[in-house]
């Protein structure tokens, strides 16, 4: 293999069909691994990072893609997509990726980069064992704990689908929050995937989402401006292929829940939903979801509806399991390593004893003095 290595992601048509076909080698193809997730990210965020791509090539054959970036002060190198992406990944087949990523470090170690934080990757991925050998030959120790557990469902065959998709239509309560919604004006579920669409509809979807969180006292992603110009960016990139999907679920005219999310290699991912706070009690985000269910067992080319990152309560009604990621910390600091091992050990120690996290929670100031211990 040969590296060439880019400080940009470069606007290169034949780059980006080679990168993509390259993901659709993964283990399991995730639309966070594309060019087009990369290009919008460089794009948005430029102010603040800075791309390190590292290609890998044999002969004029794309075989490796490490989407990388670096702080402003190059003493920081993460996956590109860290902040915005719920998996990531070195992109290569898997046969190849210990090859591949024994080159990345290689080339870290030439530009003497001192580590690389490696967020979010999957516990199925093969680049878990790559990471644990490749560091070691290039003088990196290794610390890796576990991260987000994110719920899915899996649609199944035909039988199962059909199944899954009459309890989900039969549940009370959403058929309880859909008579309720009914009363106002018909309800109608809309999946929007054209440029136009996408760009008539997504203001709405981010003053929504804003709104929604600033009711609760809490700032919403979505008040950045890079936030909002990766999203619209990312849409546009990626409604192009099909693969962008904002659904939204409307009471006559008018809007109360979206979902902006992707179709992409047979998964519909449920990336980052909102809705109406003027509609709660009729719960239309968790209509909406159900709508979404319903759709992906009607469609046969989904094969699971992924909820990501976050452990609410209402993704454990739906979830018929969980993909675990991991993150990692390769360092050539002994005091680093040792720190992010104790800091980690010592917070598993806190979460498995309520004395002790009661205590940690106490000396904080999260818990009132004079409140007793269950």
């Amino acid at each position: 293999m040969r590296i060439v290595l880019h400080r940009e992601i470069p606007d290169d048509d034949l780059l980006a069909r080679q990168w993509n076909e390259l993901v659709c080698q993964m283990e399991c193809p995730e639309v966070f691994y594309t060019y087009e997730w990369a290009l919008a990210v460089s794009h948005a965020y430029r102010v603040a990072i800075t791309p390190l791509l590292i290609l890998a090539y044999e002969q004029d054959s794309l075989v490796g893609v490490a989407a990388l970036a670096t702080d402003q002060t190059r003493r920081e190198t993460f996956f590109l997509a860290a902040a915005t992406a719920d998996y990531c990944d070195f992109v290569s087949s898997p046969a190849s990726r210990l090859e591949f990523v024994n080159l990345v470090f290689s080339e870290l170690s030439r530009l003497r980069m001192p580590g690389l934080v490696a967020a979010s990757v999957p516990s199925s991925s093969t680049t878990s064992y790559a990471l644990a050998t490749a560091t070691q030959l290039h003088g990196y120790r290794t610390f890796s704990r576990p991260a987000f557990s994110c719920a899915q469902i899996v649609v199944g065959p035909s039988v199962e689908r059909r199944n899954r998709k009459e309890s989900v239509a039969s549940h009370k309560a959403l058929r309880y929050c859909l008579r309720g919604l009914g009363k106002h004006a018909p309800v109608n579920i809309e999946h929007l995937k054209s440029r136009d669409s996408l760009n008539r509809e997504l203001p709405d979807f981010m003053r929504a989402h804003i709104a929604r969180f600033s009711a609760t006292g809490r700032r919403s992603n979505l008040a950045d401006p890079e936030r909002r110009a990766f999203l619209t960016e990312l849409a546009g990139l990626l409604s192009a292929s099909g693969q962008m999907a904002l659904s939204l679920l409307r009471v006559g005219d008018h809007p109360i829940a979206w979902n902006y999310g992707f179709q992409f290699s047979g998964s519909w991912f449920y990336y980052q939903p909102t809705f109406d706070g003027d509609w709660r009690q009729y719960s239309p985000g968790l209509c909406l979801l159900s709508k979404i269910v319903e759709a992906a067992c009607d469609d046969p080319q989904i094969e699971r509806v992924d909820m990501g990152l976050g452990a609410e309560a209402y993704k454990e009604r739906f979830a018929t399991g969980v993909r675990q990621t991991l993150d990692f910390t390769a360092t050539r600091s002994t005091t680093r390593y040792l720190r992010e091992a104790a800091r980690y050990h010592v917070a598993a120690a806190i979460k498995h004893s309520p004395r002790l996290e009661y205590g940690v929670r106490r000396m904080l100031g999260r818990v009132p003095a004079g409140v007793a211990q269950d």
